[in-house]
């Protein structure tokens, strides 16, 4: 089991997820070292967060070109409007499937229905 250590008293050498990206490293792969806990100001659960060794973390790996491609299209996908078809410059709201202004159009059907 996972050490346990309250807000703020993490001992050094142990670091989050945000913490490692933030010096350019990753996990790589090792388990979780320890557990840091912040209590809520409403009562159970607390809020974890899990810790990793900073000494056995990995550099994080660079950018290639297929990367940033894949990346770049499955951005432009989640902008893209699937019922008028335009990319509106923002990632489509999930709760309404489609861009805001299609959305306040009462009569607007799904382009597979044209």
């Amino acid at each position: 089991m996972a050490d346990i250590y309250r807000w703020r008293l993490a001992p050094d050498g142990l670091a989050t997820r945000r913490q490692l990206r933030a010096l350019g490293l990753r996990p790589g792969g090792q388990d979780v070292v320890a557990e840091l806990h912040r209590p809520r100001r409403r009562g159970p659960p607390p809020l974890v967060a899990y810790l990793y060794r900073i000494d056995h973390a990995r550099p994080v790996r660079p950018m290639t070109p297929g990367r940033a491609a894949a990346l770049a299209a499955a951005m432009r996908a989640r902008r893209t409007c699937p019922n008028c078809r335009l990319d509106v410059g923002y990632c489509i709201p999930r709760s309404l499937g489609m861009c805001v202004p299609c959305n306040d159009t009462p009569t607007a059907a799904p382009a597979s229905f044209r």
